[in-house]
């Protein structure tokens, strides 16, 4: 260990990196959930003969122990400075040795030199109010829930309690649960928590929503014969699609789905982000489709939603149906040269467009490095070809050119 000398200011900090880390576990052993915690900081480490003081060098020493004699005098109640012996020139005396505190006397110490790591009062209150719920109580779950607004903080208590009251959830989805104060989405950003205080994940008991795919007929000979051109197929439902399609184009924007050319035997789907590519997956007449394509905006999204589709269609479906290849359409690196005059780097906010560090294994060379290009940390021109920039007889001409009609 190399010899140090820890002066006030140093020890200060120091404890506050402790609090920092170790508040949530103080707060719980106070209620009985884990072993007591003190916080203590060395303050001579490597520093325990008259030897090693001579190294550091008396003048140090001397200036060293003149603080901490100073900081001693005005130091709050609650913070003790253990001292131990040590001989120095012959004369052996008690010197600092260690700064021991409680979660409390730590609090207002380093409240002192800058704002406190937390509300010690208000991380209390939250505690016992979720053990009061019949809730988790962990140092995990304790500063989780110290980090939500007020608000969500009310909502997380008033969910733990009304599971408690409701053992099963499965009557309801997960947007109709009567919490009191929780709006529909709220689960959406704070499930994980509310399973790890709750200890149970309502979103695996709620009743799941039948999933709504909405698609367009393309087919010129369906066109001709009047009946409808766009339709919606929902899971678990009994009707089925209008005809069986030799190609099935999934894309990610409605109007490149509405208005897309006549394409024989094909029907195209509108995807719903990354979320849809297992539920795209297992559709049964999607799989048995002769060819899978996707089409969706050169950007990091976009890919990251060709990769994740892939995947899933690369595995068995539920049902046995085998894997299905998926292959994409205006993608790769050729596409992001040609219609590089709509490339953008802002979204419709206005807020520039990031890097992604994302990796995705399923993308093809030519997909990668389309990806690697507009995803990049470094400079790049653009980040993102929105679809519909690209004129729809454009992707008509690909997609026949990837799935050529059988002869005859």
């Amino acid at each position: 260990m190399t010899p140090r000398l820890v002066t006030p200011a140093e020890a200060v900090e120091s404890l506050r990196r402790k609090v920092h880390r170790k508040w949530a576990t103080a707060v719980c052993a106070d209620l009985g959930i884990g072993e007591p915690v003190t916080f203590s900081v060395p303050l001579r480490p490597g520093v325990s003969t008259g030897s090693a003081v001579a190294r550091t060098g008396h003048a140090a020493w001397h200036e060293w122990h003149m603080r901490w004699r100073e900081f001693a005098d005005r130091c709050p109640t609650g913070v003790e400075i253990v001292r131990r012996p040590v001989s120095v020139q012959g004369v052996t005396d008690d010197y600092p040795a260690t700064l021991v505190t409680s979660l409390d006397a730590a609090v207002a110490l380093v409240s002192e030199s800058g704002p406190p790591p937390v509300d010690i009062g208000r991380a209390r209150a939250l505690a016992r109010s979720l053990r009061a719920t019949g809730a988790v109580l962990s140092q995990a779950t304790v500063r989780a829930a110290y980090q939500l607004a007020d608000d969500d903080t009310e909502v997380l208590l008033s969910a733990v309690a009304w599971l408690r009251r409701n053992p099963d959830a499965s009557a309801w989805t997960a947007r109709q649960l009567a919490v009191p104060g929780m709006h529909t989405k709220w689960l959406d950003t704070h499930g994980t928590l509310l399973r790890d205080v709750a200890g149970r994940d309502v979103r695996n008991e709620v009743r799941s929503r039948p999933a709504v795919l909405h698609l367009t007929y393309v087919d010129p000979g369906h066109l001709a014969s009047g009946r409808r051109r766009h339709d919606a197929w929902t899971t678990g439902d009994t009707h089925d699609v209008a005809y069986r399609p030799r190609i099935v184009l999934v894309v990610e924007n409605r109007d490149s789905r509405l208005w897309f050319p006549p394409v024989r035997d094909t029907i195209v789907v509108e995807g719903s982000g990354k979320a849809a590519a297992a539920l795209l997956a297992n559709v049964p007449w999607i799989r048995a489709a002769d060819h899978i394509a996707y089409w969706g905006d050169i950007d990091a999204d976009g890919y990251a939603i060709l990769d994740r589709f892939r995947a899933a269609l690369a595995k068995p479906a539920p049902d046995d149906a085998p894997p299905k290849p998926v292959t994409s359409i205006l993608m790769d690196a050729t596409d992001l040269h040609t219609y590089a005059r709509h490339g953008v780097n802002h979204d419709k906010s206005g807020r520039p467009l990031g890097p992604s560090a994302t990796v995705l294994p399923h993308l093809t060379e030519a997909e990668a490095t389309a990806y690697n290009t507009i995803a990049t940390a470094g400079p790049t021109p653009f980040r993102r070809i929105e679809q519909e920039a690209i004129p729809l007889p454009n992707a008509a001409t690909r997609l026949l050119a990837a799935f050529p009609e059988p002869h005859p």
